[in-house]
């Protein structure tokens, strides 16, 4: 299907009679990473009663309100765990969570690595804001050394870590990452996150203009998409650049792309073998 209508898009995956207009932020990038799901899944003609996201809680958490599929907006940091349980229980189900760095990196941090190891096939949609926006403005893991939370008031001196790096050590098959500014690209990566038999984690660089922002003298909501364009940059633009340079840049594109079992067809294989030994018998 190539150039989908706006129209039949929003017709076809948004509850338009719920909450609209949306609960976030002006200039957040919440609405820019909705649209991309929603377009990757039309591409793909996904059927709604065929498809599930799985939410924690937080801004981005917000999402499965306005989607019109199977939804759960589940516990803080358990999203991936009721995911999985969703997969097993219908492997057939294309099962997506949406998650954000606090929700998925923090308390959940657990349930991200494991299901990177099973390599079960679901997709991670994770919303990097830096911040916890909805829950108080706490830091997260991956707020930058030395920015503001209303937690770190003096500034952050936790190092932070990589969060594509993380899942690709635990075993994640499909790794990406782009930005909310890279729209398109994030839209073509969460597509190919959906089509990749496997754990898939897409990471998307975002802007919290009212919460970290303000806290970090970031500027408007145009600034920090200027940011994402300057200092969000491919692979082979960061290799051309020193040690210094690399200072607060992030690498986009496909980080990983492997075939691996998948769980759910492993643990399908166990379960047939076992019943036809008790049949033999």
């Amino acid at each position: 299907m190539q150039n989908i209508p706006q129209k039949i898009v929003q017709g076809k995956y948004l509850r338009h009679k719920k909450n609209f207009p949306h609960v976030w932020c002006p200039g957040c990038s919440n609405g820019i990473v909705l649209g991309a799901i929603i377009r990757a899944m039309a591409k793909l003609e996904w059927k709604r009663s065929n498809t599930a996201m799985v939410s924690g809680i937080g801004c981005s958490s917000r999402m499965p309100v306005y989607v019109d599929l199977n939804t759960l907006h589940s516990l803080h940091g358990r999203a991936i765990a009721y995911a999985t349980g969703m997969k097993l229980y219908k492997p057939q189900m294309n099962v997506m969570v949406v998650t954000g760095d606090g929700d998925a990196t923090a308390i959940g941090g657990n349930h991200l690595i494991h299901a990177a190891r099973r390599n079960i096939d679901i997709t991670v949609v994770l919303i990097n804001n830096y911040i916890y926006g909805m829950t108080g403005g706490q830091y997260s893991p991956t707020t930058p050394t030395g920015d503001k939370a209303t937690t770190t008031p003096y500034g952050n001196l936790d190092p932070t870590f990589d969060i594509c790096k993380l899942a690709m050590g635990a075993g994640a098959t499909f790794v990406a990452r782009s930005s909310a500014y890279h729209a398109i690209e994030a839209n073509n990566f969460i597509r190919k996150g959906f089509e990749h038999k496997g754990f898939s984690l897409v990471e998307i660089i975002s802007a919290c203009p009212v919460i970290y922002g303000r806290l970090n003298k970031k500027g408007s909501p145009a600034d920090m998409m200027r940011s994402m364009k300057k200092n969000v940059i491919p692979q082979k633009s960061y290799d051309k650049l020193d040690e210094k340079q690399r200072n607060g840049k992030m690498i986009r594109g496909i980080l990983q792309d492997i075939d691996k079992p998948e769980y759910c067809e492993v643990y399908d294989e166990l379960v047939q073998s076992l019943q036809n030994k008790k049949g033999n018998k």
